[in-house]
This record gives C-alpha cells, sequence and structure tokens, in this order.
C-alpha cells in the first residue's frame, strides 16, 4: 500500500508532464498552420501574369496608391485570397463536424450529398429560372439547409448513424447529379458557362462586392459551430453516456447538423462545391495533432491551406489554368478510394 502511494505522485507528475506536451504540440501545429496560411496568401498576392515585391503588396494593403498593382492586388488578387481563406475555413469546420459528430470518415458533405443540394438548386436556377446574384446565393443555401434535412429526415430511424446516414446522402448526392446533368443539357452556351462553377468550384468570381456578405455569415456560423462544438465529445461516447452527461443527443445533433450545413452552404454559394476540401481538412489535422484536442480550429486552418495551395497550383504551376475545385478533387479522390480500400480490408463498414 506504501508503495502504490509513494507511487502515486510520480504517476501524476508524468501525466501532467504527457498534458503540457500535447498542449505544446497543439500550439505548435496551429502556429504553423497560421503561418502557412499567411505565406501561401503573401505568394498568391505577389504572383500572377505580373509579380509584385511583398513590399509592393503590403503597401497596396495599407491604403496606398501603387501604380499597377492597386487594381491586380487591391481589386484582382486581394478578393481572391480572402474568399479562399473564408470558404476553406467553413469547408475544414464544416467536414470535421460532420465526421466527428458521426463517427464515420466518410460523412463529409462533399460525399453525402450536401454541397450536391446547392448546386443542383443553382444549376437549375440559372438554366431554367434565370437567376444570378444574391437571389442565385439565396437559393443556394436554402437548398443545401433543405437536401441536409431530408438526409437526416430518411436517416431517422430510433436516432441517426453514420453509416446509414452517408449511405442515404451518397444514394441522394447521385439522384442530384441526375438533376444537374438534365439542366445541363436544356441550358444555353451561356447559362452552361455559368453554370459551371457551381459543378467544380472556382475563386474566379470572387471580387469584393461577395466578400463581406460571406464574412458577414460566417463571423455568426463560425462561433456559433464553435460554442456547440463543445458537446462533441459527450456525443462521440454514445447517446446514453451523452444523456447522463445532461447532453441531449438528438437536439445537439440536430443544432450542429444545422449550423454547420449552413457554413457549408453559404461557402457554397461564393464558390461552388470545392471538391473533398470538407473530406481531407479533419483527417490531415488529426495527423497533425495525433489526437491531441479539438480538431475544429486546426481543420479550419487545414482547409483554408488547402483551398489557396491548390487554386495557387491550378492558376499558376499548371500547363493550362485549372478552376481550384478540379486541384481538389485529384487530390482527395486518391485518399477516397484508399480510405475504401483500408476499410474493406479491415472488414469493417462505412
Amino acid at each position: 500500500m506504501t508503495a502504490v502511494l509513494d507511487a502515486a505522485p510520480g504517476t501524476g507528475a508524468v501525466v501532467a508532464r504527457g498534458r503540457r506536451a500535447r498542449a505544446r504540440r497543439r500550439r505548435a501545429v496551429l502556429l504553423v498552420l497560421v503561418l502557412a496560411v499567411v505565406v501561401v496568401a503573401v505568394v498568391a498576392l505577389c504572383v500572377g501574369e505580373r509579380t509584385y515585391a511583398p513590399t509592393q503588396v503590403l503597401r497596396v494593403l495599407l491604403g496606398e496608391q501603387v501604380p499597377g498593382a492597386s487594381f491586380n492586388v487591391g481589386v484582382l488578387r486581394a478578393p481572391r485570397v480572402l474568399t479562399g481563406v473564408l470558404v476553406g475555413l467553413a469547408f475544414g469546420m464544416g467536414g470535421v463536424v460532420f465526421q466527428t459528430m458521426l463517427r464515420n470518415p466518410l460523412a463529409s458533405p462533399d460525399i453525402i450529398g450536401v454541397s450536391a443540394g446547392s448546386s443542383a438548386a443553382a444549376v437549375v436556377a440559372i438554366t431554367m429560372f434565370g437567376l444570378s446574384g444574391a437571389a442565385l446565393s439565396l437559393v443556394a443555401v436554402v437548398a443545401g439547409l433543405g437536401v441536409a434535412g431530408a438526409i437526416y429526415a430518411l436517416s431517422w430511424r430510433s436516432g441517426v448513424q453514420g453509416a446509414r446516414l452517408v449511405l442515404i446522402g451518397i444514394a441522394v448526392g447521385a439522384m442530384l447529379d441526375s438533376v444537374i446533368g438534365y439542366a445541363m443539357t436544356r441550358a444555353g452556351i451561356y447559362d452552361a458557362n455559368e453554370a459551371l462553377r457551381w459543378l467544380t468550384g472556382s475563386l474566379n468570381s470572387a471580387f469584393w462586392l461577395g466578400v463581406g456578405p460571406l464574412a458577414a455569415a460566417l463571423a455568426l456560423l463560425l462561433p456559433a459551430l464553435l460554442l456547440l462544438a463543445r458537446r462533441l465529445p459527450a456525443l462521440q461516447l454514445g447517446d446514453d453516456a451523452a444523456a447522463g452527461l445532461g447532453v441531449s443527443p438528438d437536439r445537439s445533433r440536430l443544432a450542429l447538423l444545422l449550423v454547420a450545413v449552413a457554413a457549408i452552404a453559404v461557402a457554397t454559394a461564393a464558390t461552388g462545391p470545392i471538391a473533398f476540401v470538407a473530406f481531407l481538412s479533419g483527417p490531415i489535422a488529426h495527423r497533425l495533432l495525433r489526437g491531441t484536442g479539438t480538431l475544429l480550429v486546426p481543420a479550419a486552418l487545414v482547409g483554408a491551406l488547402l483551398v489557396l495551395t491548390a487554386d495557387l497550383v491550378g492558376q499558376h504551376l499548371l500547363v493550362h489554368r485549372f478552376p481550384v475545385g478540379v486541384v481538389t478533387g485529384v487530390l482527395g479522390a486518391p485518399y477516397l478510394l484508399w480510405l475504401l480500400a483500408r476499410t474493406n480490408r479491415s472488414g469493417g463498414s462505412l
């Protein structure tokens, strides 16, 4: 008994050191991610058909008039970069909330049909009703929420299980892809060109006019998501354990789902569905942190970094220019195949 008591302080010290080490790793990872986002953003502001020095870019951002740079950087590149950061934060945070809440790596909005709902509604609105601007964005947001609600309702059977929701979401997404295909066959050449943004995801239409509403919406949704995400650890323990801890599983899932879908839908309305960013951000953040703490903020930063890097690659490092969604699709598809193959080999379920 004495030996056990003597060992207890040592054990406590080991646990405390472990916690401090995990906290230091988390701070280091967050700092590196923030610096990486800043560096890639600065590079994106500097390079293009004409390259500017970082000092010139800084002068433009501070409000000075620099011949040539004031237009290229201040009017064209800055809103593109800021939009990329904002939608990356939304996709990353929304995706990891889905994956954590449903305890399934495939439970990502772009896999289970939520993003497809916004895209299908936007394509139909463009090709059949001639909508554009704010009305089109509103339709996309409402459709994303509606499709998410439908998937949630169809998945309900004395609660919602991640595997069932994923399968139903994939089926709904396939149906919506058919709607998109039909609408595109009826579209004129100009409408089809506008609708393409809602199929691939692009920052080409990012201007200051749209940055304000996007930033205002996410300034409300992302902090709300962070507050609601405090319930995620309890939900991961199972419904009975969560209820025992004073957390209502159904209400908590519904609130998290609504806010996460709203953030994803707002981001999709700004750029179209940028493939696999929501899907990849959580797993990458998990690998970087090795399971230390909540993944929401790291996944959001990873999402912003993915969008900015993919757009930089698609615009300047390839023979031809490609929308950001094409580049992220090339990155995400192999990971999806690997995940499915690994699940099949281990005999697990989705």
